[in-house]
């Protein structure tokens, strides 16, 4: 999907809350509203999103790496982003023609391919990460893949709370975390609702009443 695709699929509209959906729309809605309000899209990568990957990772510092990702050097970072590119099923948050997440289940062909979100630290704490994870878990199951798994550090709390809202559990105590979700469970499902399905029809706005005439009863 090219920048023009994306920005087509993303339309300007914005308030998605009564679309029902079409046959043509991909597994999960690319409009995203954070808990800021800003707007965002999910969209699946291209290969010219190589360099505005590697200027995202520019900004994680040693405290926002897990499992020693992404890489530290520039020249690790970039083998590592190709080889993801390559051999993953990728997605991105893209907000006013910028770069602020990566998401990715790899390797694409596997049937429990395993899960890695990745978001900016001057964005994280508004719901990306979260969104992220259900586009992969979209992506996921509509390619038959039976689950997917994913490994995270014992003392990352955020993570693995990110992680638990989605759907998966706990499997294995190790050195880390060791997480599964199986794509027959209903939160494959539900990711795949359009806005109006999971959201439910907007609540519309109660119209003023008129005062009543004379004095207001009396507090009971």
């Amino acid at each position: 999907m090219s920048h023009a695709d994306a920005d087509t699929v993303a339309c300007e509209g914005w308030d998605g809350s009564e679309c029902e959906g079409t046959i043509h729309c991909p597994p999960r809605c690319p409009r995203f509203v954070d808990k800021e309000g800003a707007r965002w899209t999910i969209r699946p990568s291209v290969p010219e999103d190589a360099a505005a990957l590697a200027e995202m990772y520019e900004g994680f510092g040693t405290e926002h790496r897990a499992q020693g990702l992404p890489p530290v050097t520039r020249e690790r970072r970039a083998e590592w982003i190709e080889s993801m590119l390559t051999e993953g099923s990728n997605v991105v948050a893209e907000r006013n023609g910028e770069l602020f997440g990566h998401a990715m289940y790899t390797p694409t062909d596997a049937d429990r391919p395993e899960l890695a979100v990745f978001v900016h630290p001057t964005m994280q704490g508004r719901g990306v990460g979260t969104e992220l994870c259900r586009h992969v878990i979209a992506n996921a199951a509509a390619a038959g893949r039976e689950g997917l798994e994913l490994h995270v550090e014992s003392g990352n709390r955020v993570a693995r709370r990110v992680y638990r809202a989605v759907g998966f559990e706990l499997v294995e105590r190790r050195f880390d975390l060791r997480m599964e979700l199986d794509l027959d469970d209903p939160v494959a499902t539900e990711v795949r609702w359009p806005p109006l399905v999971r959201e439910g029809p907007a609540s519309p706005t109660p119209e003023r009443q008129p005062a009543a005439e004379g004095p207001a009863p009396a507090d009971d």
